[in-house]
């Protein structure tokens, strides 16, 4: 897909018209690790995390007045490792987006957020975007299986 017009990176407020789209799209991508969610429930959550600054914040990649992808700074990801805050969340591009580098500009978004507020490191987990994150500075932490999906705790360290 062509961009004619730039990519632009904008804080998610809760009362978004986006917040629906966005919401469903991570629900369609992730809602099988949360097994007692419903679209509806996960998109009350999610709008609770369209924070104002800091942890937590919902970044959304817009194509003039079009959602294209997203990405959260959360302060908890992983229900079985509570110790490890804050996340880096939530990365997600629609498939015909990807490929041009929005999902990196995401990820660098959330990064200034993290800095900008005073976290020196932070985690995200992933099953299958291990080279990516490794692209971009993060490094392995763990190895596990989460909900019944082999991911790996990455860890990226910041500098202000």
């Amino acid at each position: 897909m062509a961009m004619q017009d730039p990519i632009n990176i904008v804080r998610l407020s809760p009362d978004s018209d986006h917040v629906a789209t966005v919401a469903s799209w991570t629900y369609a991508e992730w809602g099988h690790l949360h097994p007692n969610s419903t679209a509806e429930s996960y998109r009350d959550a999610f709008r609770r995390e369209c924070g104002d600054g800091g942890v937590p914040s919902v970044f959304v990649a817009m194509h003039g007045n079009k959602p294209v992808g997203t990405a959260a700074l959360l302060a908890e990801d992983m229900d079985s490792r509570r110790e490890l805050t804050p996340w880096l969340a939530s990365v997600f591009v629609l498939p015909e987006w990807r490929g041009q580098g929005i999902a990196s500009t995401l990820i660098r978004r959330v990064e200034e957020e993290a800095v900008a507020c005073g976290v020196d490191h932070f985690y995200l987990f992933t099953p299958d975007q291990q080279a990516l994150y490794r692209r971009l500075g993060w490094q392995d932490h763990e190895e596990l299986s989460y909900r019944g999906e082999d991911v790996t705790i990455m860890r990226r360290r910041l500098e202000a």
